[in-house]
Order: structure tokens, then sequence, then C-alpha cells
């Protein structure tokens, strides 16, 4: 690569401008490893390594051991309750996904309201632009208020700006209709994710096994998961529709999809970093916090997920952000709300499997920005020349301790709260603005 890349066109002096120099540049979409200053401008990015002629930095960010990268992309980032700030306004979430690197979130339909009509596609983008600092990209629902009977308008949900369709946590129990949906989204080349379960085989809150028993809950078998996942496979194969199966959690899943993938089938998949680093036996007695849809399993479970991850069948890692308020983890634990306050330790619990797992930098990255905008076609992930200026610069040696207290999120629900992890960003950018940076710097 030139030690000079950089756009063609004239950039007046006395724009504004940043650059970013000694740093550590990783852009696995464009396979860049190397040292290298980033200069940014009109919120685009205009240069990598010397600066273009004309080119005057009003801030300049001295990234000396520490990783450029571009920012980290999340495809399941909940903002659940938009009509009132209660779990997690879009003020209060994408400050908390800035702070975790996270430049772009996605947002399942499973809101308040439901985002099953264009004007709801527009509210949300509207409250972006004004309340936001972090990119909002929006998931429409694939049924009609998420019901499972009738088709929603996948086009026009399109046209307003969706850049996928799913029905969230809620199943659709008719294969006819989820024939009908598949080849609807197949005929407008709309990518349909997936959270397969079967609602039959999934009353309860954790995993099937040993440790409900003992805990006398209600379990979830692995069965649940693949049986939906083989129907689903089954109905991709006969209408040629493009899908991305959504935070598989069993060995037996990962199976299926890595099969699916040798077969030709356009098919993806993801996994949550807490699955990738918990069992069913962090519940311990009960412990809430662990409460997650789909449930912990075992040990083997882990062990295939990681390697799912390592090989490329999984490739994305998502938080499965779900900010919930202090008292939705305080009942008894089958009754208590599912989810994790996840977004702020998702790329620390992402970078583990550097050394759990024998993954490089690189391919972590890759997981979380090039990857997820190839499954939803987004234009982020990457620090190409022209691309918008998306950047998440971070020091992988860096230990910190998780204080969920200290969690810009309003929804202090992890199981990983006094874990001590490797790992910190500093700075984040979005659109070529500084919208995080650490104290300290």
């Amino acid at each position: 690569m030139s030690d000079i890349t950089q756009l063609t066109s004239a950039i007046s002096s006395n724009s504004p401008a940043i650059s970013i120099i000694n740093g550590r540049v990783i852009d696995p979409a464009n396979k860049i490893e190397q040292q290298l200053d980033v200069h940014m401008q009109h919120g685009k990015i205009v240069a990598l390594g010397t600066a273009p002629d004309g080119f005057s930095a009003q801030q300049v960010i001295d990234a000396h051991q520490q990783v450029v990268c571009p920012g980290l992309i999340d495809l399941r980032f909940r903002l659940r309750d938009l009509s009132y700030a209660k779990r997690g306004s879009i003020t209060t979430e994408t400050r908390a996904a800035v702070a975790g690197g996270v430049t772009t979130i996605c947002c399942p339909p499973d809101t308040d309201p439901i985002i099953d009509n264009a004007a709801m596609v527009k509210l949300i983008r509207l409250k972006a632009e004004t309340e936001g600092v972090a990119k909002v990209y929006t998931l429409s629902a694939l049924t009609q208020q998420l019901q499972g009977e009738k088709l929603s308008e996948m086009r026009e949900l399109k046209d307003a700006g969706c850049v996928g369709t799913t029905n969230a946590l809620r199943p659709v129990k008719s294969t006819l209709v989820m024939r009908r949906a598949l080849e609807y989204a197949a005929s407008h080349d709309i990518t349909v994710l997936i959270q397969a379960v079967d609602p039959w085989l999934s009353d309860g809150c954790a995993h099937e096994g040993a440790v409900s028993t003992r805990l006398g809950l209600a379990g979830i078998p692995v069965s649940a998961e693949t049986i939906a996942i083989a129907r689903d496979l089954q109905l991709i194969e006969l209408t040629g529709a493009k899908a991305h199966f959504c935070q598989l959690s069993s060995a037996k899943a990962v199976q299926l999809i890595q099969q699916a993938q040798e077969d030709g089938l356009s098919v993806t998949a993801d996994v949550t970093a807490h699955h990738l680093h918990l069992t069913e036996m962090d519940i311990g007695y009960f412990d809430s916090n662990c409460h997650v849809i789909p449930p912990l399993r075992t040990q083997r479970d882990q062990d295939a997920l990681r390697q799912g991850l390592k090989s490329g069948v999984i490739s994305n890692i998502v938080s499965d952000h779900q900010p919930q308020g202090s008292d939705a983890k305080l009942a008894p634990f089958a009754e208590t709300k599912p989810g994790i306050s996840g977004v702020e330790t998702l790329l620390p619990l992402a970078l583990k499997m550097i050394e759990l797992q024998g993954m490089s930098l690189n391919d972590v990255i890759e997981r979380l920005t090039c990857q997820p905008a190839s499954t939803l076609n987004l234009p982020e992930g990457t620090l190409s020349i022209g691309a918008g200026a998306d950047i998440c610069i971070f020091d992988p040696q860096a230990y910190w301790v998780v204080d969920r207290d200290k969690f810009l999120s309003q929804g202090k629900n992890t199981p990983f709260h006094s874990w001590e992890l490797k790992g910190k960003v500093n700075y984040t950018i979005k659109s070529g603005e500084v919208v995080f940076a650490t104290e300290t710097l």
C-alpha cells in the first residue's frame, strides 16, 4: 500500500479537520494492519498516511500504542420504550454505545410502539438525529404488530429506511406465514433476521439441564432452538431468501448453520458476547443478571460457539443490549425480565477471544465492523477513503474493572460487575466528530 492514500478533490485549509497520528490502524475490510495516520474532514476520511495538500488539522489525536479501527457495529441493540425514558432513551443509550466504541446500532422492531409502519421509522430517525450520538438503523417487523399472522409492508418499510426485517423474539408459529414472509423478503432483496425458537418448547427461563433441575427452574431445551432453525433453513432453501440467525446458543445450532453454509444457502449468524463467556453454571443461586433469552447453556455449547466464531461460521458478535430498571431484576429468577446491559462491555469481552480462542486482533475487529456491515449491506465498518469517519480508538493492553454504577446506560443489569477486562476505549468518532473521550486524555 502507498504511504499516501487520499481524496483527489481539493481540501480547503480552513475546514474543520482531525488527524489521528501514531496509531496502529486495523481495517479488515481493506486488509490494512499497520501504523498509519488517519485524516478526516467534513465527516469523511480523506487520507491514510500523509495528509493531503492544503489539509490543516484543527485537532490532533495521538494514538501511540493504541488501535485505530472502524467504529463498531452492533446488530442487536434495543431501544424499547421510545415513547418515554424509562428503560433507556436514545440519548442515554447511544451515549453508552459510543462509550463502548460502537458508532452504529441496529434496533429490533419490538419497541414501544412497534416498528411496523413508515411513520415509526421516521420518528426513530428524527429522534436519533436530534437526541442521539450514534447512528441508529431500524429493523422492520416481519409481521404486523409482531403477531405472526399478517405480513408487514416490508417494501414500504425498506423504502422508509429499514435495513432488514425480523419478528424479534416473537416466533412465527405458522410455517405458511413464514414461507410467505421469506418469499416477500426475497423478492425485494431484504435480509430476514431470525431469532430461532420453537414456541411450544420455550416456556422456561434457563437451559434445560442439571442446573435448572437443581434450582427448580423451568427449562428451555436445545431443541427449542434447533427445531426452529431446521424448519427455517428448509424454507430458506425453498424461497431463496437471505437470512441471518440471531444469537446462536448451542453446539447443534452451530452445526446446522455450518451445514447450511456448506450447502450454499445464503445464511449468516451472530452470537452475543455474554454467551461466549457465561454458562448455565453462572446462574449460581438464582443470579437474575444471568437471566437471558436464549438461555446460557453448557460448557460444551460455549466451546462450540467460540469455535464457530473463530472459523467464521458465526460472523458477528453482538451485545444484545437490553437496559433494565433496577426493579426488573429483583423478583424471583423466573419472574425477572431477561436481558443484559451489554454495549459498554462488548469490545473487551470480544477481545478476550484472542487469548481464549487464539483469534487474531484483526479477526475480532472484523466480527465487530465489516462483517456486521456486510450482513445488512451497510456503508459503515470501513476506513476507506471517502467513507464516513466513524472510528474507534482503544488501548488493547489497558485493564479496567467493570463498575455498573459508572455505566452511561440507564441499565445497570450486568453479570460482569467487578470483572477485570482488557481493552479500553479512549476515543470514539462518529461522522468526523469526537463523541466520546476518556477524561484522562
